[in-house]
């Protein structure tokens, strides 16, 4: 005797599984869940990259679009399918514990420091330790995302390396993603750390200069990692799988290495499949 089980689910095919006797049909979910990084989102480049994907494979993808440090709490605790991020020691932790998986390079673009004209705390053309102690002593406005974002990491980290733990009136938090942080930035004509594809996509609204880059801390790599199916019940990992190599495969590449260069002048990102982190 044959028993066939048919599952139906909203947002999901059905894949057919063949155990003895019985053949059971076992629901497979067409939607991937990318948890990324506002930053990714606010460049513009997962809307052009999304529909490729979708066209392409045939998955629809849910986006949750929050600070890296979310981004990979959502992926490990199996409430997102793939991620894509921009904090390598965070990120190394977490493919360390096991909860993501297959962690691999897709691009890099770079931070800056950003702010008033004036400049009244005299960092042009400093790096970018130097910069961020000017500006405590100066005790000039600085805003922070301050969520947790790989932006926000990457902030503390140079603080902690300029020897400055920052509070204050001038110290401002801002608990937003990078777009809604640079608008702040610029409302309050102070210094901000920002990545620069962002930064080009809101060039017509932000009118802080650049005055701090081309650091080699500055250096800013995303990588996309699989979630591991352990980590919950309903993680697509095939899915997942299937986004992870979408980015690193040639043809994403190849659209990554221009895009950006018609609107602004230069591409947003510069594609790095294949190479590994001690490769920068």
């Amino acid at each position: 005797m044959r028993l066939a089980l048919h599952v139906l689910a909203l947002g999901a095919t059905a894949a057919v599984l063949t155990t003895g006797s019985s053949t059971v049909a076992i629901a497979q979910s067409t939607v991937v869940i990318l948890s990324t990084t506002t930053s990714t989102q606010d460049s513009g480049l997962l809307d052009v990259l999304v529909p490729m994907f979708e066209r392409k494979v045939g998955y629809t993808v849910k986006t949750i679009s929050v600070g890296t440090g979310q981004a990979l709490a959502l992926a490990a605790r199996g409430e997102a399918d793939v991620t894509l991020a921009h904090a390598p020691a965070l990120e190394k932790k977490y493919v360390a514990d096991a909860k993501l998986l297959n962690r691999r390079l897709v691009m890099y673009n770079d931070f800056v420091i950003i702010g008033p004209p004036e400049d009244p705390a005299k960092v042009k053309g400093l790096n970018a330790t130097d910069a961020l102690k000017r500006i405590a002593v100066a005790q000039s406005r600085f805003v922070s995302r301050g969520d947790k974002s790989g932006t926000h990491t990457l902030e503390l980290a140079l603080w902690k390396q300029a020897g400055v733990e920052p509070s204050g009136n001038w110290y401002i938090e801002s608990g937003q993603g990078m777009g809604q942080t640079l608008g702040i930035a610029n409302d309050r004509t102070a210094y901000t750390l920002t990545d620069r594809a962002t930064l080009l996509a809101f060039q017509q609204r932000v009118k802080l200069p650049i005055l701090v880059e081309k650091d080699r801390p500055l250096l800013n790599i995303y990588s996309v990692m699989e979630v591991n199916s352990a980590n919950g019940p309903r993680v697509n990992a095939a899915g997942g799988k299937a986004f992870g190599d979408f980015m690193v495969s040639p043809e994403v590449q190849a659209v990554i290495k221009t895009f950006g260069l018609d609107k602004y002048g230069q591409p947003l990102f510069v594609p790095i499949a294949g190479k590994k982190d001690e490769d920068f």
